[in-house]
């Protein structure tokens, strides 16, 4: 999975959210971990690299091929990724299965036995199975997180972007979904994921891209960003969220 990304502005109002992000990483890179302060551009750069959000300039490719700024071009693209959030965003009247099933009809085009069964196979993998029939309220939220997941990966999209998956969850539920991300990073899945989770972080990427204030200031081979970090921001940085742990 190689991503470049050339001089990427993306504005929230007077907000420059990206300014001028620029980073290139192998092509033999499955995941990458975007790390730096709370309002850094790490959730916007996310977006844009799933084609939720258009950039105002600067372009920004995946394998060689160039994302596109065109609507319509964006929201195909859109579908070959998966997605996962701060927030679980479950439909909260559907069951697991149907939080699942819905999208491979609705927006992949699979029949409903075929989505059916694709919803089954996923939440059978994540251990949701016995809980299938549940809706999101009778859910732990490590249990809606795997729904979450499993709704992500159920299309098998090429690429899965998830944006502090762990952040609603407490120690033990955290814990429970890392596990299942890293297996699917060991599996070959291509990920670029937020986190906080620095141990997790270490374990499960290969490219750390870190951000400031909408730029970035590092973009390494993970062991040298965590071994070795060139900028006293990211020391500065590693060494805060590390000092209590």
């Amino acid at each position: 999975m190689q991503l470049t990304a050339h001089h990427l502005t993306k504005r929230y109002g007077e907000h420059l959210a990206l300014n001028g992000a620029c980073f290139d990483t192998p092509a033999d890179v499955r995941s990458v971990v975007l790390l730096g302060p709370s309002g850094s551009g790490k959730s916007t750069l996310l977006r844009v690299l799933g084609s939720l959000l258009l950039p105002e300039s600067g372009g920004l490719s995946i394998d060689g091929n160039p994302l596109s700024t065109d609507e319509a071009a964006a929201l195909q693209q859109r579908r070959g990724n998966g997605f996962v959030f701060q927030g679980f965003n479950l439909f909260p009247h559907l069951t697991a299965l149907e939080n699942v099933a819905l999208p491979l009809r609705v927006v992949h085009g699979c029949s409903d036995d075929e989505a059916r069964q694709r919803a089954i196979e996923v939440l059978e993998r994540f251990g949701m199975g016995p809980h299938r029939e549940k809706r999101p309220a009778e859910m732990s939220g490590g249990q809606q997180q795997r729904v979450a997941l499993a709704r992500a990966i159920a299309s098998k999209p090429k690429l899965l972007l998830l944006d502090e998956p762990t952040s609603a969850l407490d120690p033990m539920m955290t814990q429970e979904v890392l596990d299942l991300i890293r297996e699917l990073a060991e599996a070959g899945q291509q990920i670029v994921l937020s986190t906080h989770e620095i141990s997790f972080a270490k374990k499960v990427a290969d490219w750390v891209v870190f951000l400031d204030h909408g730029k970035v200031i590092e973009s390494s081979p993970a062991k040298e960003f965590f071994e070795h970090p060139r900028s006293d921001l990211a020391q500065q940085f590693l060494e805060a969220l590390t000092r209590y742990r």
